[in-house]
């Protein structure tokens, strides 16, 4: 792909994804769909040689040929990682359009993303193919139609690995079967403050549940944003996956307003006060270190949700999940900066965002 694409990729801070238009917008974010795909008569990637991944990264850029060739799809773009700077590949990690793992050791790896970033695919993360794709709110049905779409055009291009008994092979046992992962990304302030979170959570895990951080496995929630997906896929058709997550998520999505009813209620000036601050904080910080934006941003989001302030553009409210983060401050700005640099250019992003405070 040509330099100027993945530059257009990385430097637009508004993914579909992010809107905030979908259903249930208040409390979920997005949905994703992910499956797990390898490739017939490959060793999975960590058992594969370097000549082995990189014929693997050859046979699927030649499928993004062919579905691009084929129409209906709008573009994709297919990025060789090993060809992408250390910052280029953290962006797309806050982009949700990679893994962390995956950006950690580049070698012999890809990604295929469409244009409006609604598809990605991770080409040798820890299975061959991780397809996922992503929409505002909760989206689960229409993201699994999306994404079994997709899915099928590449197997019309590619030998997956198939078992009649087992399912999808799969690197991690748990992903066996359907190699379905679904999960949606929920913003639950009120219950955070509550100290009910965990409750919840545990109860999830009952269900067949995992809860993660904002980017994932092994990753920290932030601005009280948690990842809830199923736990394993074998043994459960893809439509009982879908239907179980998102009655935990209508759950969860019940038990956020209530709360939020309640503080309303017995609380509000307290809440008033902290989504003001935070509001005003925002507007002014000439120095904000990321963990604080998220911080802030989550309190704004809830005072927007709740009309406590009426002058934010939700959806950019909502990019601030991206904007915000390290790598997309410094490419921002267009070099490499210190944590206090990133800090001063990102206060500094937030105040001047016409698109974030209306005039």
């Amino acid at each position: 792909m040509s330099r100027a694409v993945l530059d257009d990729i990385l430097r637009n801070p508004m993914p579909g994804w992010m809107s905030g238009s979908g259903p249930e917008s208040d409390v979920v974010i997005s949905s994703r769909l992910r499956l797990a795909r390898n490739l017939e008569g490959h060793a999975f990637p960590e058992a594969a040689t370097a000549a082995q991944r990189e014929a693997v990264r050859r046979l699927v850029a030649m499928a993004c040929a062919g579905i691009n060739q084929l129409g209906g799809w709008g573009r994709f773009e297919f990025i060789e990682l090993d060809r992408v700077s250390d910052l280029d590949r953290q962006v797309l990690v806050e982009k949700h359009l990679m893994s962390p793992k995956h950006a950690s050791s580049p070698e012999g790896k890809g990604l295929m993303v469409s244009d409006d970033e609604v598809f990605s695919v991770m080409v040798n993360e820890e299975d061959h193919l991780r397809i996922q794709c992503l929409f505002s709110g909760l989206e689960l049905s229409q993201g699994w139609v999306a994404a079994t779409g997709l899915d099928d055009a590449l197997e019309a291009r590619l030998d997956y690995a198939f078992c009649m008994r087992r399912g999808y092979l799969t690197a991690c046992p748990t992903n066996l079967g359907t190699g379905l992962r679904a999960s949606v990304m929920v913003h639950i302030p009120a219950l955070v403050m509550a100290s009910l979170a965990g409750g919840i959570f545990t109860a999830a895990s009952k269900m067949g549940m995992v809860v993660r951080g904002m980017y994932g496995e092994g990753t920290e929630a932030l601005g009280d944003i948690f990842q809830l997906s199923n736990q394993v896929s074998l043994g459960q058709a893809e439509e009982e996956i879908i239907s179980n997550l998102e009655g935990v998520a209508r759950q969860i999505i019940e038990q956020e307003r209530r709360a939020r009813v309640a503080f309303m209620r017995d609380m509000r000036e307290q809440v008033e006060d902290k989504v003001h601050r935070s509001y005003g904080i925002l507007r002014s910080a000439r120095i904000l270190a990321s963990d604080e934006a998220m911080k802030r941003w989550s309190e704004v989001k809830l005072g927007a949700d709740l009309d406590i302030i009426r002058d934010v553009d939700k959806k950019a409210l909502n990019n601030l999940i991206v904007t915000t983060r390290p790598g997309f401050v410094q490419k921002r700005a267009g070099k490499p900066l210190s944590a206090f640099e990133r800090d001063v250019e990102r206060a500094a992003m937030v105040r001047d965002s016409l698109g974030l405070w209306k005039s």
